[in-house]
């Protein structure tokens, strides 16, 4: 068993090694910013799996989620996301900060360690962090 003298003298180690000031937070949801060009009457979101990988959300969700908030066709070729109609970069991200609130981060405890699972005829957003289940918005 440690004696005083010796858990004192870790301690002051411990913190000798510990940094000066504040410690800077990272945020672990790291979204990244959209890519989007206009060709034509057709908008393309080409980091669009990168998205969906980084919110850990099916393409084919998002997709879902993104064609009717936008009020158009969209499809998903395997990497990018192309919707008909004209749609600026800051409207794709505006509508991912809605989708980030309302499918991704937990109302409870403010994490994204989240998934989706339907029960019946409801969808539940359930938190790995905190457990809490809350009802979300079917698409």
């Amino acid at each position: 068993m440690a004696s005083r003298a010796e858990y004192e003298k870790l301690l002051e180690r411990a913190y000798a090694q510990m940094p000066e000031g504040p410690v800077e937070r990272t945020e672990r949801l790291e979204v990244p910013r959209p890519r989007v060009s206009i060709v034509g009457s057709r908008t393309i979101f080409h980091n669009f799996k990168e998205f969906c990988d980084a919110v850990n959300r099916k393409p084919e969700f998002c997709l879902r989620f993104f064609s009717r908030e936008l009020a158009t066709a969209g499809y998903f070729d395997g990497v990018r996301a192309i919707f008909q109609g004209v749609f600026e970069e800051d409207t794709i991200q505006r509508l991912i900060q809605i989708f980030l609130r309302d499918y991704v981060i937990c109302p409870v405890c403010k994490r994204p360690d989240t998934h989706l699972v339907k029960e019946k005829r409801i969808m539940f957003l359930i938190c790995d962090a905190c457990g809490a289940k809350s009802p979300v918005r079917p698409l």
